[in-house]
């Protein structure tokens, strides 16, 4: 395969590292202009595959000549995208802008997935994978990041791959704990692009966009050499396309619920059923406690194919050693119980230890206990003071961010949410305090509120919130007031806005915050809120016809306010009117809970960590 055509210029950095190394600067480079007929195929799989310790990886920086320049072989180049947004854009193509319920596209033909697996020569490099793959509807992204921690503390070279990224599509391939380097992240980008862009076909397309970022995640972690691979699933599991792995280690199911009702089935029973689609013959696998109906359907499953499955309990905080798990909240000793299941079932099964932790959970080794503590995912639970007032104001914004986008976890998220704002919440003492902080730092970004700091300043609560059209925040709403309410805990107002993100860009260049944007989504979603509201504050609710005012205050223009709430045309424009607040009362507090959507997480973290 030959690199790709058109008027490029080409210049190669070869990058020498050990596979455990970060990536370091480049030792050499060469430029020229097409025809350039070397192989990346061959030059990226001899050096990357076959060489155990010293690897030499290249990565291919191409900049866009003028047609003039084309034609007359000038020297001077004028770039028009960085490699790495010229591979942004590349990912984008696949993005089909279609519902995800939609089957109409050849791509979404499950076995597809074998004739790209082919395509990237990875069948025996899978097969030879130690693999913990892991479905569920809530809880499955933190069981995959303590798996990964505890591991890696034992000393394993890891590769996880989650989703979705919330900043940084780089997030979604970590390889020690650390997001992969640009540098490597495009040499595999484009040797996978490549061969599929020279080989597709009407029978065999280009892959969307999930599957072909699961597909490089196996190419990443077949070239890096991996110790152990855990995937989480995307969606489901039976058809998802991490479920071409045909031998896992071991196992496992996080917490089910009621989520992509519209792909996956109306009960649970169907749910679980589409979960444990990941059970292989004779493979292990844990879950933990679940709804009747959910465990009886997995049991089922589990007996069909002589999988031996156990219900892994929650962890005991006391085995901690006085420390605190990475991630905030009591839900997390669910996933952190499932978490050590997976691992010591994986340390046994692939000939590591000989020790059955599982029998032994009134002790952890010292390696698990630093795992768990260290253990980080952002926008779970996460807890970050906007810098911008931090600096100009003696008033707080604090928002705490966390992607619940079920009925189930919006209780877990509302409870998180009430305990953190009274003071319950402190920053703990925990391993990585003690010991240096682990690459994303604590989920609370170091914030401490003491009894004695809260009782100084008053406090106001906001709701921030978006969800995709597909979920029902009938159900949502509901279930995050009530749960919020029982701790004693109202919103002053709720703030609906779209995404900044759009789903058909990838990158830096997927930022809308200036376009006109259809708001009869937000709208939809105040009147549920206004009804929900006034309902639980005891007025009648049978009159939907709510007074909306459209604003045109520069702070909030083109907003649309209700008595409970406001519709912002952008999310830039709602923070600006957070900050605002703060700063006409400089002595408040404003704690902002931003929920409903991973996506809408992600956008904010851009925008507060500037």
């Amino acid at each position: 395969m030959k690199i790709r055509g058109g008027n490029y210029n080409y210049t190669i950095f070869f990058l020498h590292y050990t596979p455990k190394a970060n990536c370091q600067p480049s030792l050499s480079s060469h430029s020229f202009q097409q025809p350039l007929l070397v192989s990346s195929t061959s030059l990226l799989y001899a050096s990357n595959l076959h060489l155990r310790f010293l690897v030499s990886l290249f990565c291919i920086n191409r900049t866009k000549m003028s047609q003039g320049e084309a034609g007359e072989g000038k020297d001077e180049i004028k770039p028009t995208l960085s490699p790495y947004e010229e591979a942004m854009e590349a990912l984008s193509s696949l993005i089909t802008k279609r519902s995800r319920a939609d089957k109409s596209n050849k791509g979404d033909k499950y076995e597809l997935l074998f004739d790209y697996i082919k395509i990237l020569e990875l069948e025996e490099p899978i097969k030879k994978m130690k693999i913990i793959h892991v479905a569920g509807t809530k809880g499955k992204g933190s069981t995959c990041a303590f798996t990964e921690s505890i591991l890696r503390n034992c000393g394993f070279h890891t590769g996880l791959f989650t989703s979705p990224h919330l900043i940084d599509v780089r997030e979604r391939f970590r390889l020690d704990g650390m997001d992969i380097c640009e540098e490597k992240f495009l040499a595999y980008f484009w040797w996978c692009f490549d061969r599929f862009k020279e080989r597709a076909t009407d029978e065999v397309p280009m892959p969307t966009y999930f599957r072909f970022l699961a597909l490089l995640a196996f190419k990443i972690f077949a070239a890096e050499q991996v110790d152990v691979a855990i995937l989480e699933v995307g969606l489901g599991g039976k058809y998802d396309a991490t479920n071409v792995v045909e031998n896992p280690v071991v196992c496992g199911i996080a917490s089910l619920g009621y989520d992509h009702m519209e792909i996956l089935g109306n009960t649970l029973g169907q749910i679980a059923g589409e979960k444990a689609g990941i059970f292989k013959r004779g493979v292990p696998a844990f879950t933990v406690p679940q709804p009747d109906e959910a465990m009886l359907v997995l049991e089922e499953k589990a007996s069909e194919l002589d999988v031996h499955l156990e219900v892994a309990a929650p962890l005991d905080a006391s085995v901690l050693s006085g420390l605190h798990l990475g991630l905030e909240g009591e839900h997390q000793y669910i996933n952190a119980g499932l978490a050590i299941a997976l691992c010591s079932t994986w340390l046994q099964r692939t000939g590591h230890v000989e020790i059955n932790y599982l029998k032994e959970m009134t002790h952890l080794p010292e390696q698990f206990v630093k795992g768990l503590a260290t253990a980080a995912l952002q926008g779970r639970a996460q807890i970050v003071p906007d810098q911008l007032i931090e600096s100009e104001s003696l008033g707080d914004l604090v928002f705490y961010l966390d992607g619940a986008h079920s009925p189930e976890s919006m209780d877990v998220c509302a409870k998180w949410f009430s305990l953190a704002i009274k003071g319950d919440y402190k920053q703990h003492n925990s391993y990585a305090s003690n010991h240096g902080h682990n690459e994303l730092g604590p989920s609370h970004d170091s914030v401490e509120i003491s009894h004695h700091e809260a009782s100084k300043k008053s406090s106001t609560q906001f709701l921030l919130f978006n969800c995709m059209s597909v979920r029902d925040p009938e159900l949502l709403l509901p279930r995050l007031v009530r749960a919020c309410a029982s701790h004693g805990v109202h919103f002053q107002k709720a703030l609906f806005v779209p995404n900044v993100s759009v789903y058909y860009k990838v990158g830096t260049s997927a930022s809308t915050a200036d376009t006109q944007v259809d708001l009869s989504w937000q709208l939809t979603l105040q009147r549920i809120w206004e009804n929900l509201v006034r309902g639980e504050k005891g007025n009648d609710v049978k009159n939907t016809d709510h007074t909306y005012e459209e604003v045109t205050d520069d702070l909030e223009k083109g907003a649309q306010s209700c008595e409970n709430s406001k519709v912002f045309p952008s999310l830039p424009v709602a923070i600006n009117w957070l900050r605002d607040t703060v700063r006409k009362n400089r002595s408040g507090r404003s704690q902002v809970l931003v929920t409903g959507s991973l996506h809408l997480v992600g956008d904010v973290l851009r925008l507060v960590k500037k």
